[in-house]
């Protein structure tokens, strides 16, 4: 610890963490330290440029951080930080989930007229930080795909770590100790801009490296000690994860703790991109003119950055498949950056690469087709594969607005205004998003295996009552302002830093 630096391993919204769990959080930062060095002391330059992917969709600036990075952006293409107007999104890439938050909160903030500026933590490979936040991501990212492949591993390991490990505030120490490896990345980034942290570590980093006001988006709805970062101001998409992080329910056994303060916690809706929430009311007309007018139904089947669940799509699209081929289904298929999962698909399904188009790599192809479908029709198979991540997650943003169900596990996409069936989770806490979403009407049941699956898409395809009552309620919900979370984290952000100056 730097003397005068806050240990915030130590106490948690003032819950003494014991002397045994504060050496484990110790040990698990000296670690990396000798895997990986302490680069404190080093000069980690900040430079500004355009994001060329997706800068000019949502106006994102990318904060490129570290002399390797700050050499690739020759000068003419550098900017300045805008100290009024900007504002920071803290992100790393762990699966897609924390990236598309990242793009909902940077549209909202580029809708609000204020500047986003991106910061991935994750792609400064000569900071300590990068390397830290890289070993961690490929050890969950193993795990993730091991779960799928092993239900005893699942089962004894994956999901009790997911619901209950992370739960603990014994984690949260860990995961202060190590963000302190972290705080060097902010060392010439403007400690006066806003940020907000769509992922728990770059809230961390950003207040142990001296910025002032950090918003951390929370994303799941299973309250989690993991997602918490002492110092900021945290934001809730539902109000049973309100309850559930007030009184830090559950995060050190049956202990009552000391609960959050109030200004700590905000409830703020579902983060949800401004593209998609403003044309909520159009989107929902036409998915039902659709059904009524006897067009094939529209299926997007998404799958995430851990390119897990390939066997359960497997499935969804063999039965689909004589659909497809009467006229009466239409599949969008985003494998995101993993072509490797549409080549086993295609290998292991007959006749599948035979009716399919195949948008890969080509982000102007796939802008055209999203926009050619919000009014012109759609038949067989469309496979999308990019391999840059902004447009392999961005994707399925833009499939969304013409899709009719979209077809996924009940991750950050649960809170996405579109109907949605969804398939078996990966991690107990995701099983939260599936109910939150059944009960506000703009979702299904998880389906835990894919005879439920099929049960479903069959409810689907034959039956009107499904999806029209989930288009009726995504509209109502809008009205109450259910998917309005990111321009609400964007305000709060703003103004933290208006009441505080």
């Amino acid at each position: 610890m730097t003397e005068g630096k806050i240990d915030r391993a130590a106490s948690i919204f003032g819950n003494v963490i014991s002397a045994k769990d504060h050496r484990k959080a110790e040990r698990s930062k000296s670690k990396f330290i000798r895997r990986f060095g302490d680069d404190s002391g080093a000069d980690h330059p900040a430079v500004v440029r355009k994001n060329p992917y997706i800068g000019d969709a949502l106006g994102v600036r990318d904060i490129r951080v570290g002399q390797e990075e700050a050499r690739k952006v020759p000068v003419k293409q550098r900017e300045e930080f805008d100290r009024e107007k900007g504002v920071i999104v803290g992100n790393i890439r762990m699966g897609f989930g924390h990236y598309r938050i990242s793009m909902a909160m940077a549209s909202a903030a580029s809708a609000l007229g204020y500047v986003p500026y991106w910061m991935d933590l994750n792609s400064f490979p000569e900071t300590t930080c990068t390397k830290v936040i890289s070993a961690q991501n490929d050890l969950y990212s193993k795990g993730s795909r091991m779960s799928q492949k092993s239900k005893l591993f699942n089962r004894l390991f994956w999901e009790p770590m997911n619901y209950e490990g992370f739960r603990k505030l014994s984690y949260n120490a860990s995961d202060q100790k190590n963000a302190e490896l972290m705080a060097p990345v902010f060392q010439n980034v403007p400690k006066d801009i806003p940020l907000i942290g769509t992922h728990v570590w770059p809230a961390q980093a950003a207040i142990h490296g001296g910025m002032k006001y950090v918003v951390n988006a929370i994303p799941d709805n299973w309250p989690m000690a993991l997602h918490l970062a002492e110092g900021s101001v945290h934001t809730i998409q539902t109000h049973q994860a309100y309850q559930g992080y007030r009184i830090l329910n559950g995060m050190r056994g049956d202990e009552v703790l000391k609960p959050m303060p109030a200004d700590s916690l905000v409830y703020t809706g579902h983060y949800v991109d401004h593209e998609l929430v403003s044309n909520i009311e159009e989107d929902c007309r036409k998915r039902l003119l659709r059904k009524k007018n006897g067009k094939p139904m529209r299926f997007l089947l998404t799958i995430g950055g851990a390119g897990a669940q390939k066997e359960i799509f497997a499935g969804i699209i063999r039965y689909l498949l004589p659909m497809v081929r009467e006229g009466r289904a239409a599949l969008y298929v985003n494998v995101g950056d993993y072509r490797n999962v549409w080549d086993q698909l295609t290998s292991e399904i007959r006749g599948l690469k035979d009716i399919s188009v195949e948008h890969f790599n080509s982000w102007e192809n796939t802008e055209n087709f999203a926009a050619g479908a919000l009014d012109g029709d759609v038949e067989g198979i469309h496979a999308f594969w990019h391999e840059n991540i902004f447009q392999a997650v961005y994707c399925t943003n833009l499939l969304m607005r013409s899709c009719d169900v979209l077809i996924t596990k009940p991750s950050e996409l649960s809170f996405y205004p579109v109907p949605k069936l969804f398939i078996h989770r990966i991690g107990g806490h995701e099983k939260w998003g599936a109910i939150h979403s059944a009960e506000i009407g703009d979702g299904t049941l998880e389906c835990q295996d894919i005879p439920h699956v099929i049960q479903m898409l069959e409810l689907f395809m034959n039956d009107p009552v499904l999806l029209e009552d989930m288009c009726h309620n995504i509209v109502r919900n809008k009205e109450i302002g259910i998917y309005d979370g990111a321009y609400e984290a964007v305000k709060l952000a703003m103004r933290l830093k208006e009441d505080r100056r």
